[in-house]
C-alpha cells in the first residue's frame, strides 16, 4: 500500500521503534521534528517544524495522507510550556492537516487523560477525562479538537491514550499500562486504514491482565494485541523491587492509575478522588 504519512515528534525513542514497520507497509514517511532526524532510511525524508509555527507545520503536512501525531511536550511542565507545545501545537497542526486536506490523524493522547481515576476501578473510553496533571489537561484537549474536526471537517481521528511504549514492562504500574511498540504499530494501522474510522478514542494498550481499563473501543476497530504483559512479569517484578528499595512507596501514586504524575503536587482528599 503506497500512502506518504507525517510522522511528528520524529526523534522521539517512540517513533524511533514505529518507523520501520510503518516505513514497510506504506513505502513513505515524512518526519518532522524541531531538530534535524539524522538517521533518515530510504524512504523517508525530513521536514523540519516547530509546533508553534504554524506555516512550517503545514508545510509538513503538504502531500501526506495521513499523520501520526507523537510531537509535543511529552511530560509535565509549567502551564506555558503545555501551552506552546501541546495546546498551540495541536490547534496549528489540526489546522494544518485542514488546510492541506489530510484526510487521517492518529493522535498520541495518554493514559494521564484519565490518570484520577483509581487503580481498582476498570475504565473505559464513555467515562469522563480525570487528567492528573496539566500534561493530561492537554491531550484531553486534543481528544476535543479530533472530535471536532471528525464531526465538523469530515477528518477521521483514532486518540490513542497511550500507557508506556517499551519492548516490555519495567515495573508493576506497567504490568498494566504497557504498549509493545508492534502493537502500537496496529493500533495506527487501524487509524490510517479503517473504512469506517469516524472519531474514536481507545487505549494504548497490549493484551495485560491487570490492565485499568476496557479497551472495547479498540478491540470493536478490529485490534488484537500479539503481546502479553504476563510474559515478562518476573523482570517487572524485579525492576519493582529496586524501585521499593529506595523508599516506602507514595500512597497516592500507588491508589491513582496516573501513578507519580497524579501524585506530583496533590494536596486534595485522596478518598473522595479515589471513589468518585
Amino acid at each position: 500500500m503506497t500512502q506518504t504519512i507525517l510522522i511528528t515528534g520524529a526523534n522521539g525513542g517512540v517513533a524511533s521503534m514505529i518507523r520501520p514497520a510503518l516505513r514497510a507497509r506504506y513505502g513513505g514517511l515524512v518526519l518532522s521534528d524541531r531538530d534535524p532526524v539524522t538517521d533518515l532510511a530510504d524512504g523517508e525524508d525530513f521536514r523540519g517544524a516547530e509546533l508553534t509555527d504554524f506555516e512550517a507545520v503545514r508545510a509538513a503536512c503538504k502531500g501526506v495522507d495521513a499523520i501520526i501525531h507523537l510531537g509535543g511536550q511529552p511530560h509535565e511542565a509549567p502551564w506555558d510550556v503545555i501551552d506552546a507545545s501541546n495546546l498551540t501545537g495541536m490547534t496549528n497542526l489540526m489546522e494544518a492537516a485542514r488546510a492541506e486536506k489530510v484526510e487521517r490523524v492518529v493522535f498520541a493522547s495518554s493514559n494521564h487523560a484519565v490518570g484520577m481515576y483509581a487503580r481498582n476501578r476498570k475504565v473505559g473510553t464513555e467515562e469522563r477525562v480525570r487528567p492528573d496533571s496539566r500534561y493530561g489537561v492537554s491531550k484531553a484537549y486534543g481528544e476535543a479538537l479530533c472530535a471536532l474536526f471528525a464531526d465538523k471537517y469530515g477528518m477521521r481521528c483514532l486518540s490513542v491514550r497511550i500507557g508506556n511504549v517499551a519492548l516490555a514492562p519495567a515495573d508493576n504500574r506497567r504490568l498494566s499500562i504497557w504498549l509493545h511498540p508492534e502493537d502500537f504499530v496496529q493500533l495506527c494501522i487501524i487509524g490510517i486504514e479503517h473504512p469506517d474510522l469516524h472519531n474514536e478514542v481507545v487505549y494504548g494498550a497490549s493484551d495485560n491482565i491487570r490492565s485499568f481499563w476496557d479497551n472495547g473501543a479498540a478491540f470493536r476497530l478490529g485490534y488484537r494485541p500479539k503481546h502479553r504483559a504476563e510474559d515478562h512479569r518476573a523482570e517487572a517484578e524485579a525492576g519493582q523491587a529496586e524501585i521499593d528499595a529506595k523508599g516506602p512507596r507514595d500512597t497516592v501514586a500507588e491508589t491513582l492509575q496516573g501513578g507519580g504524575f497524579a501524585a506530583d503536587e496533590f494536596s486534595g482528599d485522596l478518598d473522595r478522588t479515589a471513589w468518585d
